[in-house]
């Protein structure tokens, strides 16, 4: 199989290049990356001698039609992801998530190639307390620039499928924590921080749920997926891990031997979304897949594990991400 992971130098599409190299040797593995400030060529370090790395945006045509061209699969995980950055500045969101996504549809409709379209749970919107989780039949809701341009792309998505006949499967996944997440993200702030010996930071009161999936379980869903997935369906992956954010700095603070109540309050962000739950039964039902790490306090020991035994590769990023935080304003309450 001759694979194209676009994002492949961010933090899911890093783990799943590492993940593929590892147990399906066979596979021809290119990278297409634009590195920005999320893509680390470091992260795929590991496995820069088992791969093909092109440095290139996922929006350029030309690019795009020649890789396309040489494949057999495209796992399409580039995307500008992070809701604060899509709040200050919406137009790179556009551009990639958006124009990134019609730029592919286009090239694995010209060369017939197999098709899978990474998402997210926020497409949906959020929830009450009391909801039910979302499904493949949730109507979208969403509630920033980063959610409203991936709803934009799962329906290009969609409508490439029905009008086009487009080989194309989407997954819409919960919140993924471990191993080469930038340190603005929520798990690896807090961690980074803790290493510092500096107080997490939670926003608001914390009560916001999220559905957590350890990166590597998200991956090998994506893989049964591409083995198994019927064309045209949109499977959620999830492993059942709703915790609020409070609870999870809570957990943090106690891998550290600290109190529970050692952290600070700071000012909540703009349109911040409730909570998030997905029912991966779908996927589970049809396809066979279940989470390595069924205890979200496993998966986070062993994040925390991977960021003290890994300085050298999120220290650089440190500093650079505090200050735009302090430049964003962040307020201690």
């Amino acid at each position: 199989m001759r694979l194209l992971v676009t994002g492949g130098a961010g933090f899911i599409g890093a783990n799943f290049v590492h993940q593929t190299v590892t147990d399906r040797p066979d596979v021809r593995v290119t990278v297409l990356d634009k590195l920005t400030y999320a893509g680390n060529r470091a992260s795929l370090a590991p496995v820069a001698d088992r791969i093909e790395f092109v440095h290139g945006d996922v929006a350029d045509p030309d690019l795009v039609n020649r890789l396309v061209s040489d494949a057999d699969v495209v796992v399409h995980f580039a995307a500008e992801s992070h809701n604060d950055n899509s709040l200050a500045h919406p137009m790179p969101f556009v551009q990639t998530n958006i124009v990134g996504t019609f730029t592919l549809l286009e090239a694995v409709r010209a060369h017939d190639v197999r098709y899978h379209h990474i998402s997210t749970d926020e497409v949906y919107g959020d929830l009450e307390f009391d909801e039910p989780a979302f499904t493949a039949d949730t109507p979208y809701n969403p509630s920033s620039p980063y959610s409203a341009t991936k709803a934009s792309s799962d329906l290009l998505v969609r409508a490439w499928v029905r009008s086009f006949g487009v080989r194309a499967t989407i997954s819409n996944c919960s919140n993924n924590y471990g191993p080469y997440q930038h340190v603005e993200k929520f798990i690896p702030r807090q961690i980074t921080n803790l290493i510092d010996g500096v107080r997490p930071r939670l926003y608001g009161a914390g009560h916001q749920i999220r559905d957590w999936i350890h990166v590597d379980d998200h991956n090998r869903a994506v893989w049964a997926i591409l083995d198994r997935g019927r064309i045209g369906q949109t499977y959620l992956i999830g492993a059942d891990g709703e915790r609020d954010n409070k609870a999870v700095v809570e957990l943090l603070l106690r891998e550290f031997g600290r109190a529970a109540d050692d952290f600070d309050h700071v000012t909540d962000r703009p349109g911040h979304d409730l909570r998030y739950a997905i029912d991966a039964s779908l996927l589970r039902d049809e396809l066979g897949w279940r989470p390595h790490y069924s205890d979200f306090a496993d998966g986070l020991a062993a994040t925390v594990r991977w960021y003290r035994d890994n300085e050298q590769w999120w220290r650089p990023q440190k500093s650079i991400t505090e200050a735009a935080y302090a430049t964003a304003g962040e307020q201690v309450l």
